[in-house]
């Protein structure tokens, strides 16, 4: 048996490009650490509204492959070796954005069975016996049917593993406390004044914002901020990077964070204070 690094840490994510722009930073640091770091997506993001005009003809199966070849430039940038598509490449198909017909599709994450798609993960759980877990919470964030699944899957195979005898010692939401998202918008109005996109975006349109009394890890990137850009950037299809700030389709402006914030909500908090490691009280053998 392949012995395996000290500290693995698993991420569960929905599409390409989630994984860069909420854990970007967190990723490049614990690979560089040593870490086993296995990033989990779901889907391939075969529904995702293309930016580029040159890209526009991209749908389907034919985006989704794209974009697994982004998400592969991407992992390059953050030193990340495994990564993996739940269930096999395309086993799952993208939601579309909740409300629409998409929903309906039998193919697609949203309607796949948890216990079936929880027990994929579970495999790769007891495979890579991770000391920690990233996802999402029970709103996946901002509402994707995608994210929702995500977390539903995750939450349950974390389960199925304890169940089978491995137990993953700390599961984490991601999170942005709501005074390092007002402090950055308000940075970006600023410094770039008279861009329409700062003046409408509003805070509550970032993906998990909470009250700051919710954080309880928090993951300074600040040398691995050009590693989480250039990453963002590989997932063209989806994100314009233009630091300190990012588009997507929706065309508004959103803070490239370089701060990753995260919630504890299973196993064990090392202090009352926010920890800055997230195997902060984690045995390295477990």
């Amino acid at each position: 048996m392949t012995e395996l690094p000290a500290r693995r840490l698993l991420l569960v994510h929905a599409h390409p490009d989630d994984e860069s722009i909420n854990n970007g930073a967190t990723m490049a640091r614990y690979a560089a650490e040593g870490t086993r770091v296995t990033l989990v997506t779901c889907t391939l993001g075969e529904r995702g509204e293309v930016i580029p005009p040159g890209l526009a003809h991209l749908t389907g199966a034919d985006l989704g492959a794209y974009r697994l070849r982004e998400l592969t430039a991407a992992m390059r940038e953050l030193g990340v070796e495994d990564f993996r598509q739940l269930g096999g490449v395309g086993r799952y198909q993208d939601s579309g954005m909740m409300g629409l017909a998409d929903n309906d599709d039998p193919g697609c994450f949203w309607q796949a069975d948890v216990d079936e798609a929880a027990g994929h993960l579970a495999e790769v759980i007891r495979e890579v016996r991770p000391q920690v877990l990233v996802t999402y919470d029970e709103n996946g964030g901002y509402g994707h049917p995608d994210h929702i699944q995500a977390h539903r899957v995750a939450m349950r195979a974390v389960e199925l593993a304890a169940e089978a005898g491995f137990e993953v010692a700390k599961v984490y939401w991601n999170r942005v406390p709501r005074s390092l998202a007002e402090k950055a918008f308000a940075q970006l109005e600023r410094e770039l004044p008279g861009l329409p996109f700062t003046k409408s975006a509003v805070v509550d349109d970032v993906p998990g914002v909470v009250e700051d009394e919710r954080i309880t890890a928090e993951i300074d990137g600040t040398a691995y901020a050009a590693a989480k850009a250039a990453a963002m950037r590989a997932h063209a299809t989806q994100i314009t990077v233009t630091e300190p700030y990012f588009l997507l389709s929706n065309h508004l402006g959103q803070p490239l964070f370089t701060t990753e914030c995260y919630e504890l909500v299973r196993g064990e908090r090392a202090s009352g204070s926010r920890e800055t490691d997230l195997f902060a009280g984690v045995g390295e053998t477990s």
